[in-house]
């Protein structure tokens, strides 16, 4: 999957969580340089540059991705490793909504 079809998908997971309370995306909402989903003003999912899915999650879901092959832990681009962020590769969309889900309640829960 090419980015531009990374950020058609990602496109539709916006348009669906939108609806949920306290979600907001746009211009205005940036993080790690990438528009940003985020959920009472903290960012929960993005695309990257590369494409990547990339969602903010409990540390042992990361490492379960991590670990299952269907993500590496997210570099914001200073070699700095973030282990509550799990990019996705394109080839794992079918996760994404599920994992979009997941991340918005897990942020959510940390008020």
């Amino acid at each position: 999957m090419a980015v531009q079809d990374a950020h058609a998908r990602y496109a539709r997971i916006v348009k669906a969580l939108l609806k949920e309370e306290g979600v907001s995306v746009g211009a205005e909402t940036k993080g790690f340089g990438s528009s940003a989903l985020k959920v009472h003003g903290r960012i929960f999912a993005m695309v990257d540059a590369k494409g990547s899915f990339v969602v903010k999650l409990p540390r042992e879901k990361v490492d379960a991705l991590i670990e299952s092959h269907a993500a590496v832990r997210f570099d914001p681009g200073h070699g700095r490793l973030m282990k509550e962020w799990a990019a996705l590769e394109p080839s794992t969309q079918e996760k994404w909504p599920a994992l979009a889900r997941e991340a918005m309640r897990f942020v959510a829960s940390k008020k």
